[in-house]
This record gives structure tokens, C-alpha cells and sequence, in this order.
């Protein structure tokens, strides 16, 4: 048995930290939290970490763990033969655990890798983070990321796509509703399906027991999804030609069906500008954040890891700061990034908490993050599934 003594514990949800914490830990999982530093039992394996507050492994419910955050991640991975992709998304999963991230969601692969990968660390082959993987997203030929072989064009073909995918072991099905900025030649204004061929991905995807999210940006696109049922909304930024355009009405509607939102926020400050048509929408996509969550929309911390040298893989941790600057308190922030992407990934029982039963996915960070953010940007400790992680050699 492990046990994990620090100053302060946040488990995940409550506004209250705990004091002096003893955490103890049995086969990788949670077994007890204690306040008031109590004793461990006779046998344990003591680990002081000092003054740190203890809080969940961060889920990052939106990555591309095949795109290497360079200029150009797309020529990267067309280049790359599935081998040479393949230790590139484990290295990727390995920065993001080093960071503090222990589950990562990835929303886009070429040829299944990332179920390869997320197998791999499951056996035990070595330590990583959990991994939940899309496969392919579902695209129009010629449509946004079609580079990574999900082309499907009509309600017979979009159907094939989800049973294939659900037949390859997937945990989540990711359809792109818009075009988006990655793609040459696709507007992310436009739909590339209709409501009625997005219905059929959640039929048939519900039908297996997978939900749906969506990549949308433009508000066509947002209404179509929303009308289809989807579970998800990838970037959601109510994207019009003259900007951004959040009516109250579709925000009412997305949290009326319990849709939860991935603005993918989380940036390297300093870094490379985001493109133009980006960049010139930020303040009022920031703003329309604010308004989903007092709408009682559920957000969750995604990133879209890997897509630009700002988001590198590992970056979420800035979630919680770009959050902030929205409107929630720094708990609620808090818990973007740990129990509400658990819940949305479907892990609530096991990931974004420090409680009795779930798995024992633990950081140790220095200072108070619900004082100061910016503790969260070095762990000083990492736990997955009990185990301490070592950081690895990267490069």
C-alpha cells in the first residue's frame, strides 16, 4: 500500500480543500482520503511531498496526439509511414503525463493508431495515460482532416463509417460537421452534413454505446448538430462571415439538451499568433464562454493539442487560466479540467477525482491552484494508477 501526505487535497468538485490530507493507495487505485495528516497503516509505503496541493490527473478531452505542434503538423503526418506516426503519439502521450495530464481523448487519427497506442499502455507495457481514441473522424471526401481516411458522403456511408469504427474498439465518435482551418479549400462556416445524415452518426453510434461530438464553428453547423442530438460540440465559437454571433437562444438550446461544450481553450503564452480569422474572433468567443456556463452548459477542458506550436502537447493546464479570464472562480475552473471532462468521456467513476474507488491518477503541485493557476504548470509530483512517474528522456 502507498500512502501520499501533502498540505492541502482538492478532490475534484468540492470548493473546500482538504487539510493535511493522507491519501492512501492499494493496486492503483484510491482506498481512503483522510484529513488531519491521520497514520497510515503499518507497512505502507510513505511518501511526505510537502507543502503541495494533491489534485486529480488533468483530462484533456481534445487532442491530436498524431500532429507534432509544428508549423505543419498535417505535412508531418502525411509524411510519416504508421510506424514512425506511432512513436511520435507515444512520445505526445508521454508529454502530456509528465505535464500532469493523465487521460487524453484523442479526436483524430490516421489508421486507428491512437486505439493501437491506447492498447499498448493498457496491457502495461509501460507506464501512459490513459488514452480514449476517435479513429478517423467522419468527413466528406475532399473535407476537413479527410488526410486521415474517414471520407464518408451520404447517411449509408456515414452509418458503415460508425459501425466500422465501433468494430475497431473506439470510445467516442467524432463527425466533422464544419469545414476548419487545417483543411485547405473548406470553409469552417459551412456544414458538411445535414441535421438529418448527423442524426444517423447518433443513431447508429448509440446504438453501440458511443456518443458523438462534433467539430463545429460555425453557427449553421452548431444548429445542425444540436438538432441531431449530438452529445458533444468540439470549438463551438458561433463562427459568422462578420464574426462571432452567440444567440441566447441556441446557447438555451445546447444547454437545454445537456450538450457539453470543448471550447478548446489553452495556449502557450508568447507563442505564435493563432491565424487571422482565429485570432480576430478570440474576445468575443471568450465572451460567449462566459455565457454557456452561466447557461449551465457543461464545458470540459480539450485543448486540440498539437495542432499549432501554442499548443503543444501537455498545455492544459493554461485551460484554467484562459477560463478564468471568462468569468468562472478558479473551483470551477478546476473542475473543467479534472471531473467534468471525466464525466464527459464517460470515466466519472474512475477519472477527475481524489475519492474512495477511483483510480489513483494524483499530481502534487506547489502552492494553492485555486490561488495561483500558474501552480499547475509544474508538477511536482505525478501519480498514474499509483505509480510515479519518472520523467522520461523526450527528444
Amino acid at each position: 500500500m502507498l500512502a501520499l501526505r501533502a498540505t492541502r487535497l482538492f478532490d475534484g468538485e468540492s470548493a473546500t480543500l482538504v487539510q493535511r490530507p493522507l491519501v492512501l493507495i492499494d493496486s492503483g487505485r484510491i482506498v481512503a482520503v483522510d484529513a488531519g495528516a491521520g497514520e497510515p497503516p503499518a507497512g505502507a509505503e510513505v511518501v511526505e511531498l510537502g507543502d503541495v496541493t494533491l489534485i486529480p490527473g488533468l483530462v484533456d478531452t481534445h487532442v491530436h496526439l498524431g500532429f507534432d505542434a509544428s508549423a505543419d503538423p498535417v505535412a508531418r503526418m502525411r509524411a510519416d509511414d504508421d510506424g514512425a506516426l506511432l512513436l511520435r503519439m507515444r512520445l505526445a502521450a508521454q508529454q502530456h503525463l509528465v505535464a500532469g495530464v493523465t487521460t487524453v481523448r484523442d479526436l483524430g487519427d490516421r489508421g486507428y493508431l491512437a486505439v493501437t497506442l491506447r492498447d499498448w499502455f493498457r496491457e502495461g507495457h509501460e507506464v501512459g495515460p490513459e488514452v480514449l481514441a476517435s479513429g478517423p473522424p467522419l468527413t466528406v471526401t475532399g473535407g476537413h482532416c479527410h488526410f486521415m481516411g474517414g471520407q464518408a458522403d451520404d447517411e449509408a456511408e456515414l452509418r458503415r463509417g460508425v459501425r466500422t469504427r465501433c468494430t475497431r474498439g473506439v470510445d467516442v465518435i467524432k463527425v466533422m460537421v464544419t469545414g476548419g482551418n487545417m483543411t485547405a479549400g473548406i470553409d469552417p462556416l459551412t456544414p458538411q452534413y445535414t441535421a438529418a445524415e448527423i442524426a444517423a452518426v447518433v443513431e447508429e453510434a448509440h446504438r453501440f454505446g458511443r456518443t458523438v461530438t462534433a467539430h463545429v464553428h460555425g453557427v449553421a453547423g452548431i444548429e445542425a448538430a444540436v438538432d441531431a442530438g449530438v452529445d458533444g460540440l468540439e470549438h463551438c465559437g458561433f463562427w459568422v462571415a462578420e464574426g462571432v454571433r452567440a444567440d441566447q437562444e441556441l446557447i438555451d438550446r445546447i444547454a437545454g439538451r445537456g450538450i457539453t461544450v470543448c471550447p478548446t481553450l489553452g495556449l502557450l503564452p508568447g507563442g505564435p499568433p493563432p491565424p487571422p480569422p482565429v485570432a480576430s474572433r478570440i474576445p468575443a468567443m471568450s465572451a460567449s464562454v462566459g455565457r454557456l456556463h452561466k447557461a449551465g452548459v457543461r464545458l470540459v477542458g480539450g485543448t486540440d493539442a498539437g495542432i499549432a506550436p501554442a499548443k503543444p502537447h501537455g498545455v492544459a493546464p493554461y485551460v484554467v487560466d484562459h477560463l478564468l479570464m471568462t468569468g468562472l472562480t478558479s473551483v470551477e475552473a478546476l473542475r473543467v479540467v479534472t471531473s467534468a471532462g471525466a464525466d464527459a468521456c464517460g470515466l466519472g467513476g474512475r477519472k477527475g477525482r481524489l475519492v474512495p474507488g477511483a483510480d489513483a491518477d494524483v499530481v502534487a503541485v506547489a502552492g494553492n491552484p485555486l490561488v495561483d493557476p500558474q501552480a499547475l504548470r509544474q508538477p511536482a509530483a505525478v501519480f498514474r494508477a499509483g505509480v510515479r512517474v519518472r520523467t522520461p528522456v523526450l527528444s
